[in-house]
């Protein structure tokens, strides 16, 4: 196993990671910047008020993608058994 196969399987890994946390940060993102300017608007500075709705699509986004992310998963897990005969000779 060479230096270049190792990086190679952290940079593969690194983008199946980006891909899977990339929709569940991005929706927390855009709910959460919608209700800061709902609060901006209303003059409502209460801390705890993103925290429901933040939590609420994470959990619709892992509900509707979560198939999909465990595909990755499992895909990427197939393949790197599969290339364990060609990275160990």
């Amino acid at each position: 196993m060479t230096p270049d196969t190792i990086s190679l399987i952290a940079q593969e890994t690194v983008l199946v990671a980006i891909k899977l946390i990339a929709p569940i940060l991005l929706s927390s993102l855009v709910v959460g910047l919608i209700i800061s300017m709902f609060q901006a608007a209303t003059s409502i500075n209460e801390q705890t008020l993103t925290f429901i709705p933040k939590l609420a699509t994470i959990i619709i986004v892992l509900i509707i993608l979560g198939p999909w992310m465990l595909q990755v998963i499992i895909d990427f897990f197939q393949d790197l058994m599969l290339q364990i005969p060609t990275l160990i000779g």
